[in-house]
């Protein structure tokens, strides 16, 4: 039975799905609220070396300061890699990488829990 990854709140995606395709998507049409809705409430995202922003609001912010560059993006989402509960995501970009770890959901999506964005840069 396929499972929903990122599926919710809108986000949608059957059997597996490449979750890094709805970052892009939304980052690229400026929608704010459709990528705070990739992550889990408390999740932290990483904003530099060895800071983080932890939770919903702080995540917000660090998204709202990345969309005011009016980002267009091109990546390439790699396969998501399971174990229960948890799913490491990665998208590949032109001189960078992501990392992500999410979280299976109660209603059997997934959203991301810890968010580096930038595991490699150029």
């Amino acid at each position: 039975m396929p499972t929903t990854l990122y599926g919710a709140r809108g986000a949608g995606s059957r059997g597996g799905g490449k979750p890094g395709r709805f970052f892009v998507r939304r980052a690229n049409a400026g929608d704010l609220d459709g990528l705070v809705a990739l992550y889990e409430v408390g999740a932290a995202m990483a904003t530099g070396p060895g800071q983080a922003a932890d939770g919903a609001a702080a995540i917000r912010q660090q998204l709202a300061q990345f969309l005011a560059g009016a980002p267009k993006l091109t990546g390439e989402s790699q396969p998501a890699v399971r174990c229960g509960d948890l799913a490491l995501t990665s998208t590949r970009f032109d001189g960078g990488a992501t990392a992500e770890v999410a979280r299976r959901q109660s209603d059997g999506t997934w959203l991301w829990v810890i968010d580096q964005p930038r595991i490699v840069a150029g």
